[in-house]
C-alpha cells in the first residue's frame, strides 16, 4: 500500500491479493464467503470500505477412481511396479487438464525425469530430460491400445 519508502504517509487505500486452493468446491466456497466477511467487517471496524475481488480460474486437478486405476495399471506393465507411484500426495498447482476432468472422467498423470537438477517446470533452467521421452511415448500408446485394442480380422469380438 502506498510508497513503502514513505513510512510516516498513510496511504489512501491498500490492495492485497493472493491465491486460494482447494480440493473441494464446498471448501473454495466457504473460504470465499468467511474471506468477504473477514475484510469487510475488519474495514468497517476501522472506518473504511472493503471490497473482494474473488475470481475462480482454476479448479483442483481431481483423478477419477477408474480411470486413475487403468493408467496406473498400465503404467506399471510399461515401466514396472516400482517406478509407479499410486499415493503421490496432492498438489495444489494449477493445471488446465482440471477443466477436462471437470467435463469428463480422466486422469492426469506424470512422467517422471530422474531427479533433475533442482530447477522444476516453469524455471528459465528447466532442461527436459530427453532420455523419458521413449518411455512416455510407450505409456502414451499403451494407454490407446488397452483402452482401443484393434481386433484382429475376421474376429467375433
Amino acid at each position: 500500500a502506498g510508497n513503502l519508502d514513505a513510512f510516516s504517509v498513510v496511504p489512501r487505500e491498500a490492495r492485497i491479493s493472493g491465491t486460494v486452493r482447494a480440493f473441494n468446491h464446498s471448501v473454495q466456497q466457504t473460504i470465499e464467503a468467511r474471506l468477504r466477511e473477514l475484510v469487510e467487517a475488519t474495514a468497517r471496524a476501522l472506518g473504511g470500505r472493503g471490497e473482494v475481488d474473488y475470481k475462480r480460474l482454476y479448479p483442483a486437478t481431481i483423478n477419477h477412481l477408474p480411470q486413475f486405476e487403468f493408467a496406473a495399471n498400465v503404467a506399471e506393465a510399461v515401466a514396472g511396479a516400482d517406478k509407479v507411484v499410486r499415493n503421490l500426495p496432492p498438489s495444489m498447482g494449477a493445471e488446465d487438464f482440471s477443466f477436462m476432468l471437470q467435463a469428463r472422467p480422466g486422469c492426469y498423470a506424470r512422467l517422471g525425469q530422474g531427479g533433475g537438477e533442482g530447477c522444476f517446470l516453469h524455471s528459465s533452467r528447466y532442461d527436459f530430460n530427453d532420455a523419458v521421452i521413449p518411455l512416455g511415448s510407450g505409456f502414451l500408446a499403451a494407454l490407446a491400445e488397452r483402452r482401443m485394442p484393434i481386433q484382429a480380422a475376421g474376429s467375433t469380438h
